[in-house]
């Protein structure tokens, strides 16, 4: 006859299921030491036997009596799984069947998906910018000089694309941390009562008219100026390199001119102190530049000419030839802020005593033709962003629409003309312009 107690634990074990009691049975024993440690002997040997009758048939092995206590014998064949571990392999069984099923559907779909698009390197970013500045350089108008019939516009270039908006920023920003520093010359001559616009000269020191010493309009010998700043090298680096001027003209001077709303400058021709060709870029604002062998001053800031030029915000115009050396130039009165950066070449017998070459801008070479722009998948890669870099109008030509076409300084064919037959979609090109906005004028240089 069972024991009471035997019987009342029947009755409870018959509750759970014998794969159940055998889970217990397992966990228990293995616990066995730890819920052992410090009972007396009889209790650890009543606490040995309700483990045992928890799974009898497989538990008559696992515990052992040893100096008349009951210990837990370790099985290294069949270890022991807690509840939790057993909850976690089955978590895991089904993630990794999940996990099967989601790399199947990713085979299918990756064998309809079109090949991830590669990063370019440096290098092919700047090529295939290089290879999409757009240069716009027959430019026609034609007046009589010296009793020649010559087009006053010949040797003119306007290249857009070369800054992105980004870049533009920088320098701008740039522009007005070395406005505050006023280390460099920075004093117009006033070419007529009315404003006169901000200039910071590096490199050199140009004297626009005689001044109370005596000497002429020109590059100052003994002028004291700052070198020309690193950022402002780059740039001249990425207008080498990209061929919007020669290697052989490398500039060694700036001047920066900063306008407000209402400046000008009058007409002139750049001083033969310096090189040709040279260049100006123009960042914040559009304006117009307006060319003629005989340009007239209507007021400050008006003037009227032959032929007008709007220079979009981050384009080079590039000067040398007739357009540099026969025909006059001018800005008119502008409508808003504007910042414009001339880069030029001194003639060596020109430059301040003194002077040094920078040694970074020596032997810089453009980008060579021959190597095209990338692939389309590698274009692709940026055609969205160079969308934003592009400020320029439809109407200018490629660089790489002809890549291994070699490239000259002269017009080419194969570029966009603006002879009238020609700039009917861009009437911003006109002849016979006057400008008479009611401000005042300034100096020369663009």
């Amino acid at each position: 006859m069972k024991p009471i107690e035997d019987e009342e634990d029947d009755v409870f074990l018959s509750k759970y299921q014998p794969s159940e009691l055998k889970v217990s049975s397992e966990f228990l024993t293995t616990w066995l030491p730890f819920l052992s440690r410090d009972l007396c002997k009889d209790c650890v040997h009543l606490l040995s036997h309700r483990i045992r009758s928890l799974d009898p048939e497989h538990c008559s092995n696992k515990v052992e009596t040893v100096n008349g206590e009951d210990k837990a014998v370790s099985e290294t064949a069949s270890p022991v799984m807690a509840w939790a571990d057993m909850a976690l392999e089955d978590c895991l069984k089904e993630y990794e069947k999940k996990e099967s099923e989601e790399l199947d559907t990713e085979e299918v779909e990756d064998s309809m998906k079109t090949p991830e698009k590669r990063k370019l390197s440096r290098e092919e970013r700047e090529q295939y910018r290089f290879m999409n500045v757009k240069r716009m350089e027959v430019f026609s108008c034609f007046e009589r000089v010296e009793g020649k019939r010559v087009n006053i516009l010949e040797g003119l270039e306007l290249h857009t694309g070369v800054f992105s908006a980004v870049e533009q920023k920088r320098i701008v920003d740039h522009v007005y941390e070395l406005q505050e520093k006023e280390r460099t010359f920075t004093a117009p001559h006033k070419w007529m009562r009315g404003k006169g616009r901000v200039t910071i000269q590096f490199g050199c020191c140009y004297n626009y008219a005689t001044d109370k010493a005596g000497n002429p309009p020109g590059i100052l010998k003994n002028g004291a100026v700052d070198p020309i700043p690193s950022l402002f090298k780059v740039i001249i680096r990425r207008l080498i390199g990209w061929h919007v001027i020669p290697p052989t003209c490398v500039p060694d001077s700036c001047i920066v001119n900063i306008y407000d709303e209402g400046d000008c400058i009058p007409p002139h021709i750049d001083n033969l102190d310096f090189l040709r060709p040279f260049c100006t870029i123009s960042f914040l604002s559009e304006c117009d530049i307006l060319f003629g062998s005989n340009l007239k001053i209507l007021g400050p800031g008006e003037f009227s000419g032959s032929y007008s030029i709007p220079l979009p915000v981050g384009s080079v115009l590039v000067l040398k030839g007739n357009g540099a050396d026969v025909a006059k130039h001018c800005v008119p009165a502008v409508p808003t802020k504007r910042i414009s950066i001339t880069f030029r070449k001194m003639n060596e017998s020109k430059r301040p005593f003194g002077f040094t070459p920078e040694p970074d801008l020596q032997g810089i070479k453009p980008l060579p033709y021959e190597h095209t722009a990338p692939t389309s998948a590698a274009a692709e890669a940026i055609s969205s962003s160079r969308s934003n870099d592009d400020q320029n109008g439809s109407n200018y030509n490629k660089r790489g629409s002809k890549p291994h076409e070699p490239r000259g300084y002269r017009s080419e064919s194969r570029e966009w003309s603006s002879s009238s037959s020609q700039r009917n979609g861009m009437s911003r090109h006109t002849h016979n312009r006057e400008f008479r906005p009611k401000v005042k004028a300034s100096s020369d240089n663009v």
